[in-house]
């Protein structure tokens, strides 16, 4: 490893949206600096992430809509978070060199001012070096002092002459060079290797530093996928086939598809790719009663009640009554009729509802998320291996309770969005084996076809890893209730 840019992979200058950043204007004029710039705003969410423990993409959004940042801007806003999160450790590590009080005794503003600086010269090729600098001395003369803001100065070019030389020590662990590579917590990397072998775990780890793509799902029940691309396309948008889902789209350019009048008229919905394989693992079939556990925030739901094609009824449950609503608000967008809210803790729907009442039940389980940490990178530092420990608790108890509710002759999908395996495929072994009324069903809706190498990966169920296809990591499992218990 020769010079920094060979620590560089998958960061990229293109922000998670895909909306290239801009590179900086400055201050050419007052009325520019009334209000907050990219970079004061990716500043206030750094900060915000480390003081209060935050969700970088809650703060991010409701930073940007006070902000009143659009396009470009709010594209380069975007970029500074998830990109420093993302690369957090490795900022750190080729960053302390250059501070001679220490990273750890700077105040939060000015130690997250420093590292979204090294971001922009070390892994973005389109942001001018004197312009990152010079903004942050601005920044820090605002926020600071004199004092402070010498010190950004100072680090900063210290950092631009020394730029060439940044590298890795040789010799490392695999553990610690992944770690410090791809910027993962070593205990995660550890843990991969152990599960996954060194190369995978590698794969992982770079697949999670890479801007995540931008997919949606074709509501079929009132325009098959043809006939959208055809539509998006007449529009000028760069938009192609789903690998993963028949009814998705990949948009690699095109704008918020949230704001696009196909959303407002129910024409389509964004979701992940590998998210969309759930509904057709269910594989509802017209006139079928359909239960989903945890539905909010109602993707799977709607895209279940779109197969049914206006007949049968999903009952779409989540513990949250405003996530309820969430499910609600969705499928009147969509304009379907069949799907049914209500808000209890799944853990209490055997309760609510007679045994062996539906013909599908899907339980998409709380789970450590591990598999969308390209989507939220704060995820990696914020996980210790105690949350996967207790969340599997959860999942157990939720699955021997909910799966009563299941008719013989019925299909129960589980479904997670991490890449553990604790919480997938021994997750459901151990189900399979307190209950011997299941077996692993054969797979008649062919959901997994074209899928070889994610559906050999594990000996139950389907388990999609980041670097697959480019979509979230994910696992789902199909399990039939036999005929007759034995």
């Amino acid at each position: 490893m020769s010079n920094g840019k060979s620590v560089n992979s998958g960061g990229g200058n293109r922000d998670r949206s895909g909306v290239k950043p801009q590179q900086s204007r400055g201050n050419s004029n007052s009325k520019a600096n009334s209000k907050p710039s990219a970079r004061d705003t990716a500043l206030q969410v750094l900060t915000g992430v480390e003081q209060e423990s935050a969700y970088s993409n809650l703060l991010l959004n409701g930073a940007l809509q006070k902000s009143g940042l659009s396009g470009p801007d709010a594209g380069l806003a975007t970029e500074l978070v998830y990109g420093t999160i993302s690369r957090l450790n490795t900022i750190d590590y080729l960053l302390e060199p250059f501070v001679s009080k220490g990273l750890g005794k700077l105040q939060p503003w000015v130690r997250n001012l420093l590292r979204l600086s090294f971001y922009q010269l070390y892994y973005l090729d389109r942001i001018p070096p004197h312009a990152a600098v010079n903004e942050a001395v601005n920044i820090a003369k605002k926020r600071g002092h004199q004092g402070i803001s010498g010190m950004v100065n100072g680090v900063l070019r210290s950092v631009l002459r020394s730029k060439d030389e940044l590298k890795l020590p040789d010799h490392l662990s695999p553990v610690a060079r992944i770690s410090l590579q791809h910027s993962h917590p070593e205990w995660l990397v550890s843990r991969w290797i152990e599960q996954y072998g060194v190369e995978t775990a590698e794969a992982i780890c770079e697949g999670n530093n890479e801007p995540p793509s931008v997919s949606v799902r074709v509501n079929t029940s009132r325009i098959s996928r043809d006939e959208l691309l055809k539509q998006m396309e007449d529009q000028g948008l760069n938009v192609s086939e789903s690998r993963v889902s028949l009814d998705g789209i990949i948009v690699n350019s095109g704008g918020n598809m949230a704001l696009s009048s196909w959303y407002r008229d129910g024409l389509l919905s964004v979701q992940d790719e590998s998210s969309m394989l759930v509904a057709h693992a269910v594989n509802p079939q017209p006139g079928m009663s359909i239960l989903d556990c945890c539905a909010a925030p109602g993707g799977k739901t709607c895209h279940i009640a779109e197969k049914l094609d206006g007949s049968g009824k999903v009952i779409a449950n989540d513990i949250h009554p405003h996530k309820a609503k969430l499910i609600e608000d969705q499928a009147k967008r969509l304009g379907l009729g069949n799907v049914d809210t209500l808000s209890e803790d799944a853990a209490k729907l055997a309760e609510r509802f007679p045994a062996e009442s539906f013909d599908r039940v899907l339980l998409d389980a709380p789970c450590s998320g591990l598999g969308v940490i390209r989507r939220k990178p704060d995820l990696k530092w914020a996980k210790t291996p105690e949350d996967i420990s207790e969340i599997r608790g959860i999942q157990m108890e939720l699955l021997d309770e909910v799966c009563g509710l299941l008719k013989p002759g019925g299909i129960l999908v589980y479904s997670t969005c991490t890449i553990e395996p604790q919480e997938n495929s021994e997750m459901v072994q151990q189900f399979l084996n307190r209950h011997p009324e299941f077996e692993i069903a054969q797979d008649d809706s062919s959901v997994f076809q074209g899928l070889n190498e994610a559906g050999a990966r594990e000996k139950v169920g389907l388990q999609i890893l980041p670097q697959d296809y480019h979509s979230d990591g994910f696992y789902i499992a199909r399990l039939l209730k036999r005929e007759s218990s034995k």
